[in-house]
């Protein structure tokens, strides 16, 4: 096993993911930082309360293409399984712990879909399937988030996949619900804010 191309995908992978798309998106077409609005988050959920439905589009797909691209470097610099959870993992951690952003980030939720996507996509397509629906009965979107992220690695292991995949869905939903961790507190103190579509100059709403 070459180790330099592991930590090569790592660090590459890792950058990827660090890019912070919806800081990105707010200022070059709303002029509105996401970080001092609404949650205060730089992810799609925000970015669809401050700036409205079609910014958050973009951040969102353009967050799931980061764990996307991971896994195509891990794919293209080596080619093993460990290689594609490599630069799948790195992603999703460059999105949380941007080293752009001091270490700060998002959730990772749109980052890993886009890495299971590749990975395992029957999963994927059920997870979104539950995730969406939550969303649409509880208007949770956090909620939503950290059920799907905890069937990911449940699903894998009733459809028998890759033992390597099965563990990587492990981590990758302690990734989330670590990451959600402040929404949860809230979720219990019944004061999480819902999903509610905004634009950038209504998003001065603080987060609870």
């Amino acid at each position: 096993m070459d180790y330099s191309n592991l930590l090569l995908i790592a660090a590459i992978s890792y950058v990827l993911g660090s890019i912070p798309n919806g800081l990105i998106i707010g200022r070059s077409f709303c002029d509105i930082d996401l970080r001092q609005f609404g949650s205060k988050n730089i992810g799609a959920t925000n970015a669809y309360r401050v700036l409205g439905p079609w910014p958050a589009l973009w951040v969102f797909l353009t967050d799931a293409a980061k764990g996307v691209l991971g896994v195509y470097i891990g794919q293209f610099l080596d080619g093993s399984a460990l290689a594609l959870l490599i630069g799948g993992i790195a992603a999703i951690a460059g999105h949380n712990w941007s080293i752009f952003l001091k270490f700060k980030g998002g959730r990772g939720v749109a980052t890993g879909l886009g890495v299971i996507a590749i990975l395992v996509p029957k999963v994927t397509a059920i997870v979104f399937a539950v995730w969406a629906v939550i969303v649409y009965i509880s208007r949770y979107v956090s909620l939503a988030s950290i059920v799907a992220a905890a069937l990911v690695p449940i699903l894998m292991w009733l459809f028998n996949e890759k033992i390597e995949f099965y563990y990587f869905g492990l981590l990758a939903a302690a990734f989330v619900i670590v990451r959600h961790r402040p929404n949860i507190e809230r979720l219990l103190k019944g004061n999480e804010l819902k999903i509610k579509s905004g634009s950038a100059n209504k998003g001065s709403e603080k987060e609870k």
